[in-house]
């Protein structure tokens, strides 16, 4: 191969997942570590995430926008305008100097300035697009990729194939039944004989959500039951002076602020509490949970809102938007599921029928039909 290719982008831990899964599957396909590179952000979670992949791991400066008209905002959209010129020149003399057979973008703003350089030094550019609604840097770069590869029918961006949104395999590994059930509750020491809720909602968290989770936690002390809630980092410490166990409880609920083996959480869980990013979605329909799918308010073109239509189109999961999730509606919601078996297991079929087995395979495969 005369030159490598750069799968660029950033930001989210989301957009990290898309390139991990990217190069895996580009690398099943024949192509050496040595000839792949990634491009990030030097403020993104790249770094951590990506340290054992083997493949190079090139950082640029810069942070998105902010979109406010707030003083505070405008002075750092000027920081960060700077930023993005500065990753741009980088950006430039580093695909110069590797002379990219293709560059792949996976979105954020760690892609921007790769794809504007790449578009100039007339290198193919293919995007990978797992939002319904594509961000800006897509949309900017749509009118000089040469393919786009969409989680969802009718994204708007042109020459655009439907591959599904690229997961981790660990996803597609997922086992249904109440044997592989029971054997990933043990093995993360849960109860094996209480219905597990999972709520997952980002390496951040989500206060609504975690508000909400707490005060069912509350309602449902002498529940059987176990809630196991990824809080995420922010609202970690708080969460969890606010909860005293009683000797009398029967529920079991535990907090952690981050958890690695989503896959594995998923397989024990009988159903999930979410937000609706387009990786989360995808992940939920390959495991075939049946989840409340709790949309980021304010999120750009509302595609959070889009991205769970998908699936609860199919029945294979209830969308609530993020005012009506409280303590009493999610008793509401997940009670009723915990409490019809053969409702959950119709949903968990109508969601993995949405699944793309295969859709970092399909992303692959279209990057290497126009490789340069």
């Amino acid at each position: 191969m005369s030159g490598p290719i750069v799968i660029a982008g950033g930001g989210t831990g989301g957009h990290v997942f898309v390139a991990e899964a990217v190069a895996t599957a580009l690398q099943g396909r024949g192509v050496e570590a040595r000839d792949l590179r990634f491009v990030g952000s030097e403020r993104g979670q790249e770094r951590d995430l990506l340290a054992g992949t083997g493949i190079e791991l090139l950082l640029l400066p810069g942070r998105g926008i902010q979109r406010s008209m707030r003083p505070s905002a405008v002075v750092a959209n000027v920081g960060a305008a700077l930023g993005i010129a500065r990753a741009f020149l980088r950006s430039f003399v580093l695909l110069r100097r590797l002379r990219p057979r293709a560059v792949v973008s996976v979105g954020g703003y760690a892609a921007a300035p790769v794809g504007v350089a790449a578009a100039l030094l007339r290198r193919p550019i293919i995007l990978v697009n797992v939002d319904a609604v594509p961000g800006l840097t897509h949309r900017l770069l749509d009118r000089f990729s040469a393919a786009a590869c969409v989680a969802f029918p009718g994204t708007p961006l042109d020459n655009a194939s439907v591959t599904g949104a690229p997961v981790r395999p660990e996803f597609a590994e997922i086992e249904q039944g109440d044997r592989a059930r029971t054997s990933a509750a043990e093995s993360m020491g849960l109860p094996t004989d209480q219905p597990v809720v999972a709520v997952v909602t980002g390496s951040l968290g989500a206060r609504s959500v975690n508000e909400a989770v707490l005060g069912l936690a509350d309602r449902w002390r002498g529940s059987e039951v176990t809630i196991y809630h990824v809080t995420g980092r922010r609202d970690f410490d708080d969460l969890q002076n606010r909860w005293t166990p009683a000797p009398d409880d029967l529920l079991t609920y535990r907090q952690v602020a981050f958890e690695g083996d989503v896959p594995h959480l998923y397989q024990a869980a009988d159903v999930a509490i979410t937000r609706a990013g387009a990786l989360t979605v995808a992940e939920l329909a390959m495991a075939g949970l049946p989840a409340v799918l709790v949309p980021l308010p304010g999120a750009p073109g509302d595609h959070q809102t889009l991205n769970a239509r998908a699936l609860v189109e199919a029945d294979g999961g209830i969308l609530l938007a993020d005012p009506q999730v409280t303590a009493a509606r999610l008793d509401d919601e997940i009670g009723a599921l915990l409490a019809d078996p053969a409702r959950r297991a119709a949903m968990s079929r109508n969601a993995r029928a949405l699944a793309h087995g295969d859709a970092a395979g399909e992303v692959a495969e279209v990057v290497l039909a126009h490789v340069g």
